[in-house]
């Protein structure tokens, strides 16, 4: 009878361990110090910060032709942790050009001064209420991060980022600000007929309801970066970087080559300069092995 108790038992130990497993940890106590980066993620209904193991290292220096935007995100990244006023950010902007690349420096180069980094998805912004209420009282200051950020009118997470960048009746965390990048300038689609909603009062141009309502979440943003396609010789310039950062040679061949890969993509992108580095130093280092 003894020995059928302990084997019992001991299955349902081994149960239980299962089940905890399965459970969501959001309802224990967040590790702070387990990284500087974290995601927020959903697990059976319920939200817990994850933390990220290897962050994207990326300097404020590996981006180039990007001068005025790097020097403003910079600017009011020091504002916000050396505990002064600083504004929420929306980069918006051609694809590839650095726009998530620049906050993942910032938090590189702030992080050891205490600035953390939480990525939300767009699906779960409605939980950003939660998010603010984990952080508060924190002395770590924290960027909530928005990428590739659009949205439909019927989103859910719509109401919760506006309610999150004005505050609610509780106040907003002072020690949280908003980063969103987006291929969108007011972050929602813009339709031709919406255009027929503008009014001509006195000379005065005087957007539709619909149009109000799109530029009134941007507009939440205290600062906006805009960002532009690169030309040839910018494009050609990062390219270079890349390709001597990653041990390479940057010559006329390499030029030539670069010029073609964007032909190719049809972009002159920052990504797509980093995706041909890459291409091209492990083309060089193989034909090396193969000598």
């Amino acid at each position: 009878m003894t020995d059928t108790l302990e084997r019992v038992l001991g299955r349902v130990d081994a149960l239980i361990d299962r089940l905890e497993k399965m459970l969501p940890p959001g309802s224990q106590p967040v590790d702070w110090s387990a990284g500087t980066a974290f995601r927020w993620r959903k697990r059976a209904g319920r939200g817990f910060l994850d933390p990220v193991r290897h962050p994207h290292a990326i300097a404020f220096a590996d981006l180039k032709d990007i001068d005025g935007q790097k020097k403003r995100l910079r600017e009011n990244t020091a504002q916000f942790v050396a505990g002064r006023p600083a504004n929420n950010v929306l980069l918006t902007g051609a694809r590839g050009t650095g726009k998530s690349s620049l906050v993942k420096a910032a938090l590189n180069e702030f992080s050891r001064k205490g600035l953390r980094l939480i990525e939300v998805d767009k699906a779960d912004l409605v939980d950003l209420p939660d998010i603010v209420d984990l952080v508060a009282g924190r002395k770590e200051r924290f960027i909530v991060f928005c990428d590739d950020l659009s949205f439909e009118a019927s989103d859910p997470g719509y109401k919760s980022l506006k309610v999150a960048l004005d505050g609610t009746i509780a106040g907003s965390a002072d020690n949280l600000l908003i980063y969103a990048t987006s291929n969108r300038r007011h972050l929602m689609p813009e339709f031709m007929h919406e255009n027929l909603e503008t009014r001509h009062v006195g000379g005065e141009i005087h957007p539709g309801e619909t149009t109000e309502e799109k530029i009134s979440l941007s507009e939440r943003f205290g600062l906006w970066l805009s960002f532009y396609p690169f030309d040839q010789d910018q494009y050609l310039d990062i390219a270079t970087h890349w390709v001597t950062t990653l041990g390479g040679k940057a010559d006329d061949a390499m030029r030539s080559a670069a010029l073609l890969w964007a032909l190719e993509r049809g972009s002159r992108s920052g990504r797509v300069a980093w995706q041909f580095a890459k291409d091209h130093v492990g083309r060089q280092a193989s034909a090396r092995v193969r000598k």
